[in-house]
């Protein structure tokens, strides 16, 4: 155990080589005959991690890749892990460019029922095109469905060679000199035939497909028809990872090439063909279907007539096809046929909340949601979204009574999820509370979000000697990276970027902490708003009791029970863990914090191991220019225009610097303002305030898409600085008519407030009709 321990010290403190020379002295210590000499699980795992070590020897270069290569063929008899010894060997293979040996052990690893695996995919059409070594990696860390088909443009000799091999056969390019007649013969017949059964292989076969071919209209075709008869709720959003859209992004290489990357905006989506063509083939299915109870005659499809629920799945999938363009009522109207036609489907009241969150009636969606949910009180998955939308409803009530079905039925449910690590309960009650004003409260649940965070990277020492005991090095090496990147996850990223937004919030309004206590003035009430305030207010009050009454108990049903020893009847009962008494339930510990120092500390961990979240560096810039630190924000504006030099939070930002530099309100050492002389006319393109303003007014006008927090943000700054006149600011905004990227409820009610500024109500009211236009459901814009 110490060896082992002493060269996995090694190997993670960067020395590699010498982590195999302490191994092979450790194995010379060891008797010939002994169990590590075995096949077994143990001396497996240990050959497979001494070979992982040999790979990763002087950066992983071609001659320490040949050397593991070479070391996997001498292990091979002490393997226990058959299918992870073919992986490694795979990626040695594509990695060295032996592609013809690469295919032989892909046709092993499909023969070991592989077929499912995308990875093993990738490096199937990675071997077949002869990619090079830096585009064999990047599909390598490729994740869920992803392949090299997914990841870049294809020629149209690729294309060719990728559809002889997955398609009809015909496949002289995919067969080498192999030994196995059974390989042959897969790769001849072309796997759509050879595994007729595979799921995955249909699935990829229709990214290989030109978009504007008419076999990609076949294949689509045929996939719908399959998919809608058999009702399978999720072929909406399996269609939707089709819609591809072609960028230049920068490689590992440092060169810009051509990538593929997901159409999100329903503005996008709407433009895709992949999604026009779609809307045809299924607008088609429902008047075939309505009128003659058959999907049209194709040749592609199924014949004779179908059971009604085929119609009904095709009123489903098109109403998804409506919500991911933004076209909430036409998608509600449809949405409804379903619910009349089977009003016990829970997959149709799940949509249908969605629709309505998405619209802007979010109270609506959570009674729809949880309509669906009081249909199946055994099904976890829709409790969950009742209580996710009742949250965001900010009925939190309500959803603590749905989310405690879920929980042990004794104690205080908060404190059981707690326990459970249960994150996205906490961020939704934090933010529901957050939006209430109650910030204390607020503070507690993201930082107990925080906190199970902390608890993960401890956690790594208790695994550390079992680790070591069974000989799972490798997977412990895993668990490591995954430690290393654990501050840059995304709930933990939305925990943090959360309490530096309330920390700052309390820094700029210090009254705000006095105002959580205080009573609503009921003297501007009516007598009936006065009676209502007053029951809300004693609910409150109460429920604010019994949560820190539970909390202090320990979990039990009555304070002098909370171990759990003994019964009503005085028998004994299993001990149950005391839990650790919350003595700051309403946070006000927090509340009286240094709150610029805690926004600080969370911000250096965000940009630390969040570098490339831009939220993380405009939070850095909130942080940095408040506490007087020009050289810091100035920094952060540098890296957010790495990421995005469109983006709007960028550009606002250097409005704001560029007004605080100008004002000469933040002074700071010669040096540094020698240092921001010289690189901040760089960030206005070396024009002045004014002119940078007008050219990004310009562009804005040029680009008939760009987003719609960009034009506010470039109108604001207009009237803020005076740059033209207030006509030709609001224009930016009302020219779009929202039809426009990153058009949500959140950004027009943004609009709503920059209508506001302009003193002008007509330009509110116009604002106001485009909303409703574009959301009717819309309740409080």
């Amino acid at each position: 155990v110490h060896w082992l321990t002493y060269a996995l010290a090694v190997h993670v403190g960067g020395d590699p080589g010498a982590a195999a020379g302490v191994l092979d002295s450790y194995i010379g210590t060891l008797d010939g005959d002994g169990a590590e000499f075995r096949r077994n699980f143990e001396s497996s795992e240990l050959a497979l991690y001494k070979n992982q070590i040999i790979a990763e020897t002087d950066g992983g270069g071609t001659d320490s890749i040949k050397k593991a290569l070479f070391h996997l063929d001498e292990i091979h008899d002490v393997i226990v892990d058959q299918t992870g010894f073919l992986m490694v060997r795979l990626s040695y293979q594509l990695q060295l460019g032996m592609f013809e040996s690469a295919i032989q052990t892909i046709s092993s690893l499909f023969q070991r029922g592989s077929t499912e695996d995308h990875s093993v995919h990738g490096a199937y059409m990675c071997a077949l095109l002869k990619c090079d070594r830096d585009t064999c990696v990047e599909v390598g860390k490729m994740r869920g469905t992803g392949t090299l088909a997914t990841l870049r443009p294809l020629s149209e000799e690729e294309r060719a060679i990728l559809l002889r091999a997955y398609g009809s056969g015909d496949n002289d390019d995919a067969v080498t000199n192999g030994n196995s007649d059974t390989n042959n013969n897969i790769f001849q017949e072309g796997l759509v035939k050879a595994f007729p059964k595979s799921s995955a292989i249909k699935r990829i076969y229709l990214t290989l497909l030109s978009p504007s071919s008419e076999e990609f209209k076949s294949a689509i075709d045929q996939h719908c028809q399959r998919q809608i008869f058999k009702g399978v709720p999720s072929l909406g959003w399996d269609l939707s990872s089709l819609y591809l859209m072609e960028q230049k992004q920068q490689t590992g290489q440092g060169t810009l090439q051509p990538r593929y990357v997901l159409a999100k905006d329903p503005i996008d989506i709407k433009s895709h063909p992949t999604y026009r063509l779609v809307v045809q083939l299924v607008d088609s299915y429902i008047a075939s279907l309505v009128s003659n109870n058959t999907f049209p005659i194709s040749g592609s499809g199924t014949n004779g007539e179908h059971p009604p629920s085929t119609l009904l799945w095709a009123w489903y999938l098109r109403s998804i096809l409506h919500e991911q363009v933004g076209e909430y009522d036409a998608g509600i109207a449809l949405i409804d046929k379903c619910i009349k036609h089977t009003p016990t489907a829970v997959d149709f009241y799940e949509l249908k909340a969605r629709l309505l969150e998405a619209g802007g009636d979010i109270q609506s969606a959570a009674d729809v949601v949880d309509a669906g949910r009081d249909l199946d009180h055994q099904d976890r998955y829709i409790n969950n979204q009742a209580t996710k939308t009742l949250l965001r409803a900010g009925r939190g009530d309500e959803a603590r009574k749905r989310i405690s079905l879920f929980t042990r039925h004794e104690g205080n449910p908060d404190q059981n999820l707690y326990d459970m690590q249960c994150t996205w309960y906490e961020l939704e009650l934090a933010d529901c509370l957050r939006k209430k004003g109650e910030f204390g409260r607020s503070l507690r649940k993201y930082m107990a979000v925080i906190k199970h965070y902390e608890d993960f990277h401890e956690d790594q020492f208790d695994f550390h000697m079992y680790c070591i005991r069974k000989v799972t090095l490798r997977t412990y090496c895993k668990l490591l990276k995954f430690e290393d990147e654990l501050w840059g996850l995304p709930h933990y990223g939305r925990a943090a970027e959360e309490v530096i937004k309330v920390h700052l919030h309390l820094s700029d309004n210090p009254d705000a902490k006095s105002k959580e206590d205080e009573e609503p003035d009921y003297s501007k009430m009516t007598p009936a708003e006065r009676k209502k305030a007053k029951n809300i207010a004693r609910k409150k009050k109460k429920a604010k009791a019994a949560s820190a009454a539970g909390a202090s108990s320990g979990g039990g049903k009555d304070g002098g029970n909370a171990n759990g020893t003994n019964n009503a009847n005085g028998t004994n009962k299993k001990k149950s863990k005391p839990h650790v008494t919350d003595e700051d339930p309403e946070g006000k510990e927090l509340l009286a914090l240094d709150h610029l120092e805690e926004a600080k500390k969370f911000a250096a961990i965000l940009v630390r191991h969040a570098p490339k979240r831009m939220s993380a560096w405009a939070l850095q810039y909130d942080v940095s220019i408040r506490r007087g630190k020009m050289l810091l924000a100035l920094q952060a504006l540098f890296k957010m225009r790495s990421i995005d030099p469109n983006d709007d939070r960028l550009f606002s930002r250097i409005v704001d610097y560029s007004q605080k530099l100008s004002a000469g309100s933040q002074k700071g050492h010669a040096a540094s303002e020698e240092v921001i002389a010289s690189e901040f006319p760089t960030l206005l393109n070396n024009k002045s305030l004014t002119n940078y303003i007008s050219s990004a007014a310009e562009k804005v006008k040029a680009d008939a898409l760009s987003s719609l927090p960009l034009r506010i943000a470039v109108a604001r700054a207009m009237l803020e600085t005076k740059v033209g006149s207030s006509g030709e600011a609001v224009a930016l905004v009302l020219d779009s008519k929202l039809n426009v990227r990153c058009v949500t409820v959140e950004t027009c009610r943004e609009a709503l407030q920059f209508m506001e500024l302009t003193g002008d109500k007509h330009n509110k009211e116009q604002m106001k009709q485009l909303i409703d236009a574009k959301f009717p459901f819309a309740k409080d814009c």
